[in-house]
């Protein structure tokens, strides 16, 4: 026969039953009520966040705009700046090299004008002198001198000033890299979205990089930096100024100068012209007196040949007139006329030989003064021919004028003197004399 089952364990009574069941309904409600709110004040965090987010996620857009705005200004002003820059670099080394050019082409008058001063100490004797063409040419060496020193100072004043625009460029330019890259970066930045791929979490990503700055400080860089090219470019215009300034007086100086010493160059030789044609006239004279100063002491050697011969002719009657007998040998007229007449040539050939004798000193001087007039010849000769090549040497200052500075004026060059046919002829006949020197 079948028996029931009775499950051990405690039994509740009804009421519990309906307790518990009471108690379950009041614990759902409640349940549901605070669910209901954690719901609502979830809903709320939600609008609450959302638009909070929206707001930060659009205030930080805004920012970087306004970054990317600012941070693009200051590239525009540093390319402005840039540009400038190297403008500025390229005209100082235009002015640069236009000095060297300009110091270069002072070689040239430099070599002339020592070699002038050269050829002329080939100069003889008493044309050795401290003329105003040594004088104007020692002039010309010291000013070439003084303006090769002041462009070669402002050459080396324009290569530092290239160099400190160099690093003023270097620094601009590194600061436009930097604001170049900070650019980039805060576009891709701007261009970030929920729903961009390359979106992650990082480590730390609130951290203080090493080396931040602060605006600040930012802005006092990229200002510092664009002052400082600012400043060097004008003191670079200023010494491009200087120097064009430089070159243009030192042109204006040599070129005046120059013009002096040729000047007082062609006065010189016309002065050795009149001094050789002045010589060459008592030259002429010299030989005329020469030729009839031998002429007269011929007559005068003549003369006395004469003279010896009538002596001749009266000592030889007086003695032939001794020889008459006893009381025949008296001192008669005859006797006393012969006597003068003895008397008188002899004097007189006494006379002519002392005459004779001065005539031949004379004639002794003018060879002595014949031969100093050919001797100062030779010299002007020399003189004449050395200034005249200092005038053919300096004929090569026009050139080096034009190619090394074509907009400087040059002034127009008077003609060269060159010795004439009859000074040429004259030149052979000084050396055709110049073995005649009278001992």
């Amino acid at each position: 026969m079948a028996t029931l089952s009775v499950k051990p364990g405690q039994r509740f009574t009804v009421p519990d039953w309906h307790t518990n069941s009471h108690l379950i309904s009041a614990d759902a409600e409640r349940q549901r009520s605070a669910s209901h709110q954690v719901r609502q004040e979830a809903r709320t965090l939600r609008n609450e966040t959302n638009n909070q987010a929206k707001w930060d996620e659009h205030d930080n857009r805004t920012r970087l705009a306004e970054r990317i705005r600012s941070v693009n200004r200051w590239k525009e002003t540093l390319d402005k700046c840039l540009a400038d820059v190297d403008a500025e670099i390229d005209a100082l080394a235009k002015v640069k090299e236009a000095a060297e050019r300009a110091l270069q082409a002072k070689n040239l008058p430099l070599d002339v004008a020592v070699e002038c001063l050269t050829l002329r100490e080939s100069r003889r004797a008493i044309d050795v002198v401290r003329d105003p063409v040594e004088e104007e040419l020692h002039k010309e060496v010291k000013l070439i001198d003084k303006a090769k020193r002041e462009l070669q100072q402002k050459a080396s004043e324009a290569f530092e000033q290239l160099c400190l625009l160099q690093e003023a460029r270097q620094q601009l330019s590194s600061d436009h890299q930097c604001k170049m890259e900070a650019l980039e970066l805060d576009r891709m930045c701007l261009s970030l979205s929920v729903n961009s791929p390359n979106i992650s979490f990082k480590v730390n990503p609130t951290r203080v990089p090493n080396g931040s700055t602060t605006v600040e400080e930012w802005e006092q860089n990229s200002q510092s930096n664009k002052e400082r090219a600012e400043a060097e470019m004008k003191t670079s215009a200023e010494l491009r100024e200087a120097t064009v300034l430089a070159i243009a007086q030192t042109n204006n100086e040599l070129e005046a100068q120059r013009v002096a010493t040729e000047f007082a160059l062609r006065k010189r030789i016309r002065d050795l012209e009149k001094a050789y044609d002045e010589l060459k006239w008592q030259e002429q004279n010299t030989l005329e007196e020469i030729a009839e100063m031998e002429e007269e002491i011929r007559r005068l050697e003549e003369e006395l040949r004469r003279k010896m011969q009538d002596l001749k002719v009266a000592h030889t009657r007086l003695e032939t007139r001794t020889y008459r007998p006893r009381v025949d040998l008296c001192r008669d007229q005859v006797q006393y006329g012969l006597t003068d007449e003895v008397h008188q040539l002899e004097g007189t050939i006494r006379a002519l030989k002392q005459k004779l004798a001065e005539s031949q000193d004379s004639l002794d001087a003018l060879y002595r003064q014949l031969h100093r007039i050919r001797t100062d010849l030779g010299y002007k000769t020399n003189s004449l021919v050395l200034d005249n090549k200092c005038m053919d040497t300096r004929k090569k200052l026009l050139v080096p004028s034009e190619r090394f500075l074509p907009e400087a004026e040059t002034f127009p060059r008077a003609t060269t003197r060159v010795l004439s046919a009859r000074t040429n002829g004259q030149q052979e006949l000084v050396k055709e004399r110049a073995a005649d020197s009278v001992p």
